[in-house]
């Protein structure tokens, strides 16, 4: 397994670990975390910055591959029907359609927002490597999974964990963590459709405040 590969499945347990110990959603959030600073950030449930990082130095953007680590209670084939359970391979395509569809939506927003996407750091190269962490599917619907109707009260959730560092040199320049949950009070019939349309919903809105972000620290006019 590459570095790259290895730092987001790292980025991926952090968030777990905690949310598993209660810190990243209580009012116990610590002050520093590795030489970051707590930032209030409104809409995010954790947001760490280095304290003398100057953003404004920053053109373009670097996208590390997303890793994607589903949560270790979910089990997609325990339902009693046949027709729900899914295969190895399904479960992977799942993996890979969420990784793909991530990629593309920061790229696209970030794009929007007038930062440049290259493949490679170069001397003013913001580097974004994410995980998503948690990942719990109410109700995966495949193509080979069948046609039985799931009735659900929300897609499920998932845990963004995000690393911004210096292109050039790696340095932690900022991390983010923030949970997603979808959750309805009525339950509505959940299709491939549905928990795609959600999944990129979120994934926007965190894109899209991580532009906002970038055009404050930068002092960009939107």
């Amino acid at each position: 397994m590459n570095r790259i590969a290895m730092s987001g499945v790292w980025l991926a347990a952090t968030a777990c670990a905690m949310l598993a110990s209660g810190v990243a959603f209580a009012d116990k959030l610590p002050e520093t975390w590795d030489g970051l600073v707590l930032r209030k950030s409104k809409g995010i449930d954790a947001v760490y910055v280095r304290p003398d990082v100057d953003f404004k130095v920053y053109r373009n953007v670097l996208l590390d591959p997303v890793v994607i680590a589903f949560d270790k209670n979910w089990k997609p084939n325990r339902a009693g029907s046949s027709s729900l359970r899914l295969s190895t391979s399904d479960i992977e395509k799942i993996r890979e359609k969420m990784a793909s569809g991530f990629q593309s939506i920061f790229a696209e927003e970030l794009a929007a927002g007038g930062y440049a996407i290259v493949p490679k750091p170069l001397d003013d190269t913001l580097r974004v490597s994410a995980g998503l962490a948690d990942v719990y599917i109410n109700a995966p619907d495949t193509a080979s999974a069948g046609r039985t109707k799931t009735y659900t009260r929300g897609a499920g959730r998932m845990t963004l964990a995000m690393e911004l560092r210096d292109g050039p040199t790696g340095q932690l320049l900022a991390r983010v963590v923030d949970r997603h949950v979808d959750d309805s009070s009525v339950a509505q019939w959940t299709t491939s459709a549905s928990n795609s349309a959600e999944f990129n919903r979120a994934v926007k809105g965190w894109a899209q405040r991580l532009v906002k972000g970038l055009d404050n620290v930068t002092g960009k006019t939107p």
